[in-house]
C-alpha cells in the first residue's frame, strides 16, 4: 500500500511540473518611457534660439533627456531652487542680468557648495585666483566665493562685460565656461558670429544647451513628469544678521552665546572657512544666523 501512495505521489508531482512548465509565462510589463517633447520655441535671455540651423535640435534633444530622466539631479535641482532662487532672482535683476541665468548657477554647482577637480569653488564655481578681481575676498579665515549673495553679484559683473564685449547672452555664457578670450578667438577663427555656429570643446558646445533644457524643465517640471509638493521644496532660510567688527577667536563659542552652534553657524555661513574669524581694522562681516534661538 506505501508502494502504491508513493507511485501516486510521484505522478502528480511529475504532472505538476510538466503542466506548470508548458503554461505560458506571464508577460513583462516595463514603465512607458517616451522622448520629451521639445517645444516649437524656445529663447535664452530674451535670443531666439535658431531652431532650424544645422545640429540645434539633436543637440537640445540631449538635454532634455538627460534633465527629464537623470531624476536624482533634477529633483534635487527643483527642491534647491526653491531655496535659492528667491535670493539669486532680485540680485540678477538689481544688475540688469537676465533672470534666465539663474539656470547658469544650477549648470554649475547643482546649486550646492562644491569645488572643481581644478579649484573652482561655490554656486558659481570661482577659482582663487580670479575671485579677489570681482570683489570677492578669499584670505585664511574667509572665502567669499562660497558666500551666495556677494559670489552672485560678482557673477553678473563678469556676465555684464562679456555681454558688453560680445553682444550677445549666448556668447557671453559660453564665455562664463571657457574665459572670454576663448570665445573671442574662436569666432575669429572660424569666422562666425554666433554660438549657434561656432565648433567648440564638448564641454562649451553643450553649455548653453544645458542652460535652456533646464530653464525649460525646472520652469514647467509636470509637463516632464515631476510631481513635487511645496512640502518636498526647500524653503529659504529663515535667517537674523548679526554684524560682526571685531576679530572672533572661536566661533563654536560665538555661537554658542547667540543661542545657536557651529554646525548652524557654518551652514548659513560657508564662506567661513576655519574655527575664528579674522577682522581687519574699519571692516566687518555680517553673520546669518537662525530667527529662532535655541533654547
Amino acid at each position: 500500500m506505501q508502494k502504491f501512495f508513493l507511485s501516486i505521489f510521484t505522478i502528480l508531482v511529475v504532472a505538476f511540473i510538466f503542466l506548470a512548465s508548458a503554461s505560458p509565462s506571464p508577460p513583462l510589463t516595463h514603465s512607458i518611457v517616451i522622448s520629451p517633447v521639445i517645444p516649437t520655441s524656445l529663447s535664452l535671455a530674451g535670443e531666439e534660439v535658431p531652431l532650424e540651423s544645422f545640429g540645434v535640435i539633436e543637440a537640445l534633444d540631449k538635454e532634455f533627456i538627460i534633465n527629464t530622466y537623470r531624476h536624482s539631479s533634477t529633483i534635487l535641482y527643483l527642491k534647491r531652487a526653491a531655496r535659492w532662487f528667491p535670493l539669486i532672482e532680485p540680485i540678477l535683476a538689481e544688475h540688469g542680468v537676465p533672470d534666465d541665468f539663474k539656470y547658469l548657477a544650477v549648470i554649475e554647482s547643482g546649486l550646492s557648495q562644491v569645488v572643481s577637480p581644478a579649484g573652482a569653488s561655490g554656486f558659481w564655481q570661482f577659482m582663487k585666483k580670479t575671485a579677489p578681481e570681482y570683489d570677492l575676498e578669499v584670505s585664511t579665515t574667509v572665502d567669499e566665493r562660497y558666500h551666495v549673495e556677494k559670489s552672485t553679484r560678482a557673477a553678473c559683473i563678469y556676465l555684464l562685460k562679456s555681454y558688453e564685449q560680445f553682444g550677445s547672452w549666448s556668447l557671453a555664457a559660453a564665455s562664463y565656461n571657457m574665459g572670454r578670450a576663448g570665445v573671442s578667438n574662436r569666432l575669429k577663427e572660424q569666422g562666425v558670429s554666433s554660438y549657434w555656429d561656432l565648433h567648440l570643446n564638448a564641454e562649451t558646445a553643450r553649455y548653453v544647451y544645458r542652460m535652456i533644457a533646464l530653464k525649460e524643465v525646472l520652469s514647467r517640471p509636470g509637463d516632464y513628469g515631476f510631481k513635487l509638493t511645496p512640502s518636498d521644496l526647500y524653503s529659504p532660510h529663515d535667517t537674523r544678521v548679526i554684524n560682526v567688527s571685531s576679530t572672533i577667536s572661536d566661533l563654536s563659542v560665538f555661537a554658542l552665546e547667540q543661542g545657536s552652534n557651529l554646525h548652524e553657524l557654518k551652514s548659513l555661513n560657508p564662506w567661513l572657512r576655519k574655527s575664528s574669524l579674522t577682522v581687519a581694522a574699519g571692516s566687518s562681516y555680517d553673520l546669518l544666523l537662525p530667527n529662532t534661538v535655541m533654547e
